[in-house]
């Protein structure tokens, strides 16, 4: 009975960092379905040629500016960093005393009042990481800004043979930086939130398992 009391302990306490976590990551999870776009307003029957709410430039084109609309991200990330430190110390010192040959300290011999210590230090590090993801993924307008700069978001989700891939994205477009056919470098893009995640076997097999990744959280080394 204590056994199995032990047993029942051990699992409930594995079990709650890793619902913890996965409550927290879902709750932070935004939205990343597509947003349609609103139902155009009725023209009123005023006469006039320009309608708010109707107008695009002429040198817009066919551009991106509304919600609902659809931009092509080019994904074109690349980053990489390098760091290394390297330290030396040293320091030696002695000291020597000569005793004297006459008197109550006589009996003291030069050797044993000789001190000398020696100390030295030698550290090196070096760290490295590199980081790259390219690709294409369409997003739709959520919300456009009154100084004009849009939100977009959106994800991709490929289901292969091995598992699945999933592609989530989410920013701040500045329209001067659309091109002609609706595309925007990820590079351009402010506030971005990419997320690239996979599951099935091969995901899995990076992965450490749930037992070692308790254990790898409560060492101490």
């Amino acid at each position: 009975m204590p056994r199995r009391r032990f047993n029942l302990i051990l699992l409930a306490l594995l079990a709650l960092p890793i619902s913890a976590e996965a409550k927290k990551n879902k709750a932070a999870e935004p939205d990343y379905g597509p947003t349609l776009p609103a139902a155009p307003s009725p023209a009123s029957s005023n006469g006039a040629i320009f309608q708010i709410g109707h107008y695009s430039p002429l040198t817009s084109g066919a551009r991106a500016s509304r919600v609902g609309d659809i931009i092509t991200i080019t994904l074109v990330e690349r980053t990489s960093a390098t760091k290394s430190t390297s330290a030396t110390t040293g320091r030696n010192g002695s000291i020597g005393l000569s005793p004297p040959v006459s008197g109550p300290l006589s009996f003291f011999n030069a050797g044993d009042v000789n001190i000398s210590g020696d100390q030295s230090f030698n550290g090196k590090g070096e760290t490295a990481q590199s980081n790259a993801l390219f690709g294409e993924l369409s997003v739709t307008v959520a919300s456009v800004y009154p100084n004009g700069n849009m939100l977009v978001k959106g994800e991709k989700a490929l289901t292969l043979n091995r598992g699945d891939e999933n592609v989530q994205f989410t920013g701040i477009v500045r329209p001067a930086d659309i091109s002609i056919d609706n595309r925007v470098l990820s590079t351009r893009v402010a506030a971005a939130r990419i997320f690239y995640t996979g599951k099935g076997e091969i995901a899995r097999a990076s992965q450490q398992g749930w037992l070692q990744r308790f254990f790898s959280k409560m060492s101490p080394f």
